[in-house]
């Protein structure tokens, strides 16, 4: 997929200089103290947890075997009322729907460009990124690599790259962030097991999940 780039992070006086500019995202003290104002009429909810997402592909053979390849999902079975052509795959806890997409038809959240973290992307957690990074480079994968939180001791290494169809893929160890509600202490739900859908193993012989 072309020659594999790596690309470090911005120095610590850029950042310093996008916060400067008002580009840092740092948290306003006093819009914290009273962000709980924002949860007073929201009821707690029954949401359990991401099921899945949905992309459209331009090829549906080449993001299977992406998603296959490069980060470990399964094909499972999809509900014959789905008529249109399309695959599902699933680990980690998560569904990947991809959808056969007309030359009509494009994600409007794709960036075919250069590589930029603040476009739009999903992030996996993992627990070894030299292993990532090593079979982002097996499979010739274009990425950007770079350390951010340095300065604040508790740095989080993120790899960057996209898909066949140009939709980013995030790749980090952010266990390494520390979780801080703001003003919501009390409604955070992490997902339970019995948000994963149930397993039903194939019959003997049949290598289809």
């Amino acid at each position: 997929m072309g020659e594999v780039c790596k690309r470090v992070a911005p120095s610590v006086r850029e950042e310093e200089e996008e916060e400067e500019n008002g580009d840092g995202g740092g948290v306003d003290p006093a819009a914290e103290s009273s962000s709980a104002k924002l949860y007073e009429d929201v009821p707690e909810m029954p949401l359990m947890a991401l099921n899945h997402i949905s992309r459209l592909c331009k090829s549906i053979d080449a993001s299977v075997r992406f998603y296959v390849k490069a980060l470990g999902f399964v094909l499972i079975h999809r509900p014959p009322a789905l008529d249109f052509n399309g695959a599902w795959l699933f680990n980690y806890g998560v569904g990947i729907h991809l959808v056969q997409r007309d030359d009509a038809r494009r994600a409007a959240d794709v960036n075919p460009g250069d590589l930029d973290p603040m476009d739009n992307h999903i992030s996996f957690q993992c627990e070894d990124m030299e292993m990532m990074e090593k079979r982002l480079n097996e499979m010739g994968i274009e990425y950007m690599k770079r350390t951010i939180n340095e300065e604040e001791g508790s740095p989080i290494d993120q790899l960057f790259f996209k898909d066949p169809d140009g939709f980013m893929i995030e790749i980090c160890n952010c266990e390494n962030l520390e979780l801080v509600p703001a003003g919501a202490l009390g409604r955070l739900r992490l997902p339970r097991d019995r948000h994963n859908p149930p397993l039903r193993m194939a019959a003997a012989g049949n290598d289809e999940a």
